[in-house]
């Protein structure tokens, strides 16, 4: 029941944040509504990405879900204690705490 979806690259916004609200939305119609974001292999993020994270979770949890985020780099991790989202979003070390934190 938990569902782990990868970003990859640079996360920008664009027309990312239209295909992942897509997915999202996708996977509540089919009863999915625990999701891991695992960003261990995202470059770089800017704040339109941020801002696609934050709509992701907004989305989740207006579904009475959740998305944790799993795995970021050291630099993506800064970006949210900078942006002091780390009160908004629940950070895992790796995909497997993330899962775990849902059983």
């Amino acid at each position: 029941g938990i569902t782990i979806l990868g970003l990859e690259g640079n996360v920008m916004g664009g027309p990312d944040a239209s295909l992942l609200n897509e997915l999202l939305h996708k996977l509540v119609k089919e009863g999915n509504k625990k999701i891991v974001l695992d960003l261990a292999s995202v470059k770089l993020m800017n704040s339109s990405g941020l801002g696609m994270l934050i709509a992701a979770l907004t989305t989740m949890r207006n579904a009475s879900g959740d998305l944790k985020i799993a795995a970021a780099s050291k630099k993506i991790e800064n970006l949210f204690i900078i942006t002091k989202l780390t009160n908004l979003f629940e950070n895992h070390k790796t995909v497997k705490k993330a899962v775990e934190s849902y059983i």
